[in-house]
């Protein structure tokens, strides 16, 4: 398996180094043509996402992989137009079964800053579409990423890798879904516009959440967060008369007070008729009073709440990761095993196809002396002499010079090959005949040795 798998990624570069050598979209189909190219490859898939950046090829069969990740490096750094040691001071490559196990393991999460996080898989899957579109693609890289594809769902399937939440913005949603049977008919308001919060809308519209409401501080940048989501932006001040209506408030300011007091809250209670309200307070320090948390009604959660979920989840992503890798092992080692046997299939088809060349010249030999009226005894005689001794010719040279030249490795695994069963004079006594049998073997005419030699150059 001639697999080379390049790549810079969160783990080995900085984000600075990371942006610099990223691919846009329509730069991809050009780019993976001229790799081809330029590195002498067969086949190139590139994956580019805001964490890694990796190529996946085939090298030709007779060169060196190493060389050739090298090669891709420098590629990269003449194609970005930097410095090739400065890549190699961030690049990793594997080569065959480790570079399989590596692509699997990015197509499952376990390779990603969030351990487990699903986008990859779809983003591998369109990284491939590309390049089988743009050319790119043969019959290895191909059959290799249908193995990839089965083992992340396989990991999909029978792990939850994937279930639990581990990010304090997604836990926090996830909360609401566990509290509010429909989230389709809650009202979140969102304290705050910042990273967190856009994350915490983003998981909200993904959870069924229609009607959002973004409050801060300053009404611009509300309103640029609000029509990303199609959402209402507000002033802070305009927070009591939307606490009424929220089912769900998720804070994130950088208020060094409180701003949500356990009077305003307790008021909005009184207006909702106690029906229940989740509150989260993502913000360090906290933006909602400790005291709103006495409340009948309402389910106040911190920051320090989130983590302890979010670490209870990475431990169990963790244990399910270890599930993970014995799947991709087995998908490995399974496909590995159908590589083999496709390379015995193809030894088979163009011993068969010799062999057969052979029949056929020695049956045509053997019609035109019976059309000759030579003997048929005699001629049937002559044909499965002649047949036998073009079968054998190649195999007796080549073990002739494995013993001479004391091979006996590869006379023993010859034996196996041609279903020769190792024997000891006294149990294998010698056939009648063995001295012409052992010429037929072992002395072929000029003829069919000229032949033989032809047919198989």
């Amino acid at each position: 398996m001639n697999l080379i798998a390049l790549g810079i990624n969160h783990n080995s570069a900085a984000v600075e180094v990371r942006e610099r050598v990223a691919f846009a979209p329509e730069q991809v189909s050009e780019a993976m043509a001229d790799c081809c190219n330029a590195a002498g490859l067969e086949e190139v898939v590139i994956l580019s996402t805001c964490n890694r950046t990796e190529i996946y090829a085939i090298a030709p069969p007779r060169s060196v992989p190493a060389d050739k990740a090298m090669q891709l490096i420098d590629w990269m750094a003449n194609y970005h137009h930097l410095s090739a040691e400065e890549l190699r001071a961030s690049a990793y490559h594997y080569e065959a079964e480790k570079a399989l196990t590596h692509i699997a393991q990015v197509a499952a999460g376990l390779d990603s800053m969030v351990l487990g996080e699903p986008q990859i898989f779809g983003q591998l899957k369109s990284a491939f579409a590309v390049a089988r579109e743009s050319g790119t693609v043969g019959g290895e890289l191909n059959r290799l990423f249908q193995r990839v594809f089965a083992i992340a769902k396989r990991v999909r399937t029978d792990t939850a890798i994937g279930e639990n939440p581990v990010s304090v913005a997604y836990a926090a949603v996830d909360l609401a879904g566990h509290i509010f049977s429909d989230l389709s008919k809650c009202n979140a308001l969102l304290v705050g516009a910042g990273e967190t919060i856009e994350l915490v809308a983003r998981h909200l519209i993904e959870a069924g959440v229609a009607n959002i409401v973004i409050a801060n501080r300053t009404l611009g940048r509300a309103r640029e967060l609000g029509q990303k989501f199609g959402a209402e932006a507000v002033l802070l001040a305009e927070i009591p008369e939307q606490l009424p209506r929220a089912d769900i408030v998720i804070t994130s300011t950088a208020s060094q007070l409180p701003i949500l007091g356990k009077g305003a809250v307790e008021q909005a209670i009184k207006v909702r008729k106690h029906r229940p309200v989740l509150m989260v307070d993502i913000a360090v320090p906290r933006d909602i009073e400790a005291q709103v948390g006495e409340l009948r009604d309402v389910y106040l959660y911190s920051v320090d709440d989130l983590r302890e979920i979010v670490d209870e989840n990475l431990r169990s992503r963790q244990s399910e990761a270890r599930k993970a890798d014995t799947i991709i092992a087995e998908g490995v080692a399974a496909h590995t095993r159908e590589v083999k046997q496709a390379n015995a299939v193809d030894a088979v088809k163009d011993y068969r196809s010799m062999a057969e060349q052979l029949r056929q010249q020695e049956l045509d030999k053997a019609l035109r002396s019976i059309s000759r009226g030579d003997d048929p005894a005699q001629v049937l005689t002559q044909f499965s002499r002649g047949l036998t001794n073009k079968l054998i010719h190649a195999p007796t040279a080549g073990l002739k010079q494995a013993s001479a030249e004391g091979r006996h490795g590869d006379l023993d695994s010859a034996r196996r090959l041609l279903g020769i069963a190792s024997t000891t004079p006294e149990a294998a006594p010698a056939p009648e005949n063995a001295e012409r049998s052992d010429a037929d073997a072992l002395e072929i005419s000029k003829d069919d040795t000229d032949h033989s030699r032809h047919t198989l150059q």
